[in-house]
């Protein structure tokens, strides 16, 4: 079975998308030089928001998980899995990790890429507010 979600976040002049181990996408519409793994504000969606069976697929151990990103013709994929320790529970934040760390807050675990792995051309595209983040999101078990 293989499900899709998608949603958009906007670029803001603060990201750095230099993380080594995390990306993530966010809700709120402020972002400090602090938060270096956040690649997208104002996103349309938050980690609880995304549809009850999609995050039921990626709670289970053997889901594979695939986000593309696409900004200004510029694509870029990250491969992950899912965990039975998902929860999916956080109102703003969706955060893909390399290890297998979970919180509220994360969406995948063991991705093959971090913040600091995407293409540079992609994140300078982000740092502009008007740019649009488009984010498709696969789960297959």
């Amino acid at each position: 079975m293989k499900l899709v979600q998608e949603f958009s976040a906007w670029g803001h002049p603060n990201v750095l998308g230099t993380h080594r181990m995390t990306f993530e996408i966010t809700r709120d519409c402020d972002l400090s030089k602090r938060g270096d793994c956040v690649i997208g504000v104002g996103a349309s969606k938050g980690a609880r928001d995304l549809a009850l069976e999609f995050r039921k697929a990626c709670s289970q151990a053997n889901a594979r998980i695939v986000m593309r990103l696409e900004a200004l013709g510029l694509v870029e994929i990250i491969h992950g899995l899912g965990s039975d320790h998902l929860s999916f529970a956080h109102p703003t934040e969706m955060v893909g990790r390399k290890s297998t760390f979970t919180s509220d807050r994360t969406i995948m675990v063991r991705a093959d890429k971090a913040a600091c792995d995407l293409d540079r051309r992609l994140i300078e595209a982000l740092k502009s507010p008007r740019t649009k983040l488009s984010v498709m999101m696969t789960a297959e078990i």
